[in-house]
């Protein structure tokens, strides 16, 4: 009979161990990027990956103004916004966006591929974007993570 015992470790929220990453954002095309870094804030990148704990690590992404899109998305892709008020409807281009609030396209874009819960409002927590190369992030010692 053999004595070694395999069991599944579940993670729980004391025993999470958690890293700071920096991705730079400068040519990279959004939505490919986006989805490697909501599984680096979900935490699937790790052994100890359980769905209903935050697992995550911290994101850091810096140069979000030099995102590219494919295609014509540039030019034909709409944000679309709701007051909740009658004629409250607003679509902005996503070149509008990307000149006027380059971070905003980032953030929505991993938003929408987190979980629509409690988990997935803390997990966007753990994103920071910065349209130029500087952070303020450095008494962190973020580390480049590659994929």
């Amino acid at each position: 009979m053999n004595t070694l015992s395999y069991k599944t470790i579940s993670a729980k929220k004391e025993t999470v161990q958690r890293k700071w990453y920096v991705f730079d954002a400068e040519g990279e095309v959004v939505g490919r990027m986006s989805s490697r870094i909501a599984s680096v804030l979900r935490g699937k990148h790790k052994p100890d990956f359980t769905p209903h704990v935050d697992t995550g690590d911290y994101v850091i992404i810096i140069n979000a103004d030099k995102v590219r899109f494919t295609g014509d998305k540039l030019l034909q892709k709409e944000y679309i916004t709701y007051s909740g008020y009658p004629g409250g409807q607003k679509r902005v281009k996503a070149g509008d966006v990307l000149e006027n609030k380059p971070t905003r396209i980032l953030e929505s874009s991993i938003k929408g591929m987190l979980p629509k819960t409690k988990l997935g409002r803390a997990m966007i927590k753990k994103l920071f974007i910065y349209a130029d190369a500087e952070h303020i992030h450095a008494a962190q010692k973020p580390e480049k993570f590659n994929f």
